[in-house]
């Protein structure tokens, strides 16, 4: 969240990047007939198509998510509604420098149809003008390259925008359908002539078959917090460490004895006049930063009202009137139920104040509803001190200049071990007592 948000209007930039990529039948493109169809005297139709969408209003909303439903790894923020929230209301828009390029797979409905009219996987796909909103930080290639003379941007990403939060990238039901997606985004991305493609959070088995696709690998490290049944907060406390445990009780005293209360608010009770009061808060952590928010009213009021059943808000009171607040994302499926906790803002400050509205009160309501994860976003090692642990994240890579993507192989082969090193010397310091 700290990092500055570039002009909002690359002008002719963004209209390169539109036009970048096309639309292909089973690897080709659009009107060749597919691979893996027949032809004798008569051509056989095409058993898959691969279309680009610009945008998401093209797609049945319910079509999308019961793909993303059914893919390796779903989110809330692979969901039309959020997608589609952040194209609409401008964040993630040709003027922001996201161009939508969206991949989409499709094929016959039913055995026999000779139309392919069934959505059967995506690519949530942009062409960036810049590498801001990714958290996989990538700023020394772009400089690299133009210390070269050569354009780093526009590049391919696939990834959800300003959401460092691992998820499925080839969204499909089925791994030949997967196959066909990456098969035909490297394809595309040799075709476009930009200077990289990049998949940013995938699931680790989505991130193998990357890996064996020949893209160049890259970790990262982030803090989750894991719930194996806790009765109460007490219960989680009595688990740590008896430092953490006092530590912990003492930030949660100087909030108390502040006098500062908190409401908790399910997405579908959350109001126009508490959505103002969470936007400026937002605001306020960025100008605090001296940068610009990644988004605004209009997407926080879009998603309020398209998928409040995957929000929850947390508002902190001081003598009567509201201070800060935290908006966190809620996955209730009972296989993968995780609480994201996303953004959070104040407009007074009082110590620890953050630690309790964005980490104690979430955690109080993952143990009340039962949330097996709470991801607490991207970086941040102060979280192990309350409990999160390190997990490894991936990203994979593929660079058009053989030289350059030899550098950065070589690069990564070298930053590899320091991650596991850096993870393996986080486990010894878990804040957990030891059995």
């Amino acid at each position: 969240m700290q990092q500055s948000r570039p002009s909002p209007h690359p002008t002719a930039a963004s209209a390169d990047a539109s036009a970048t990529t096309g639309d292909y039948t089973a690897g080709k493109t659009a009107g060749e007939t597919a691979d893996n169809a027949t032809s004798n005297d008569t051509e056989a139709p095409p058993t898959e198509r691969l279309r680009i969408v610009t945008d998401l209003a093209e797609l049945d909303a319910a079509a999308w998510d019961d793909l993303v439903a059914r893919s390796m790894q779903p989110t809330p923020f692979l969901k039309h509604a959020f997608l589609h929230a952040l194209h609409a209301t401008g964040c993630a828009a040709p003027d922001s420098g996201w161009t939508p390029q969206f991949l989409t797979l499709w094929r016959a409905a039913n055995t026999g149809d000779t139309a392919c009219s069934a959505l059967a996987g995506a690519v949530p796909l942009y062409a960036k003008m810049h590498s801001y909103g990714e958290y996989v930080f990538d700023w020394a290639w772009a400089n690299a390259y133009a210390d070269h003379g050569l354009a780093y941007y526009p590049k391919l990403l696939a990834a959800v925008p300003f959401t460092p939060v691992e998820g499925s990238r080839l969204i499909a039901a089925d791994p030949a359908a997967q196959s066909s997606l990456l098969e035909t985004l490297l394809d595309a991305a040799q075709r476009s002539g930009m200077s990289s493609l990049h998949l940013l959070y995938p699931p680790a088995a989505e991130a193998e078959r990357m890996a064996q696709a020949g893209m160049l690998m890259r970790q990262g490290v982030q803090f989750h917090w894991t719930n194996p049944g806790y009765a109460d907060f007490e219960a989680f406390l009595a688990s740590l460490e008896q430092k953490k445990r006092k530590n912990i009780r003492a930030e949660r005293r100087k909030v108390r004895e502040a006098g500062i209360t908190f409401r908790h608010l399910p997405g579908a009770t959350i109001n126009e006049t508490d959505w103002i009061f969470f936007e400026r808060c937002y605001r306020q952590t960025y100008r605090e930063h001296h940068s610009t928010p990644y988004l605004n009213l209009a997407f926080f009021q879009q998603i309020g009202a398209t998928m409040p059943e995957h929000l929850h808000m947390v508002v902190a009171q001081r003598e009567g009137r509201d201070i800060a607040a935290s908006l966190l994302v809620v996955d209730h499926a009972a296989e993968r139920s995780t609480l994201y906790g996303r953004y959070w803002g104040a407009l007074e400050h009082h110590p620890c104040l953050h630690f309790e509205t964005a980490y104690y009160q979430p955690l109080e309501f993952c143990i009340a509803a039962g949330i097996r994860t709470f991801e607490g976003g991207a970086q941040g090692e102060h979280k192990m001190a309350r409990g999160f642990l390190p997990v490894t994240t991936h990203s994979a890579h593929w660079l058009a200049h053989p030289d350059f993507a030899d550098a950065v192989e070589r690069f990564l082969a070298r930053e590899r071990p320091g991650v596991a090193a850096y993870v393996d010397e986080l486990n010894e310091r878990s804040p957990f007592r030891r059995s």
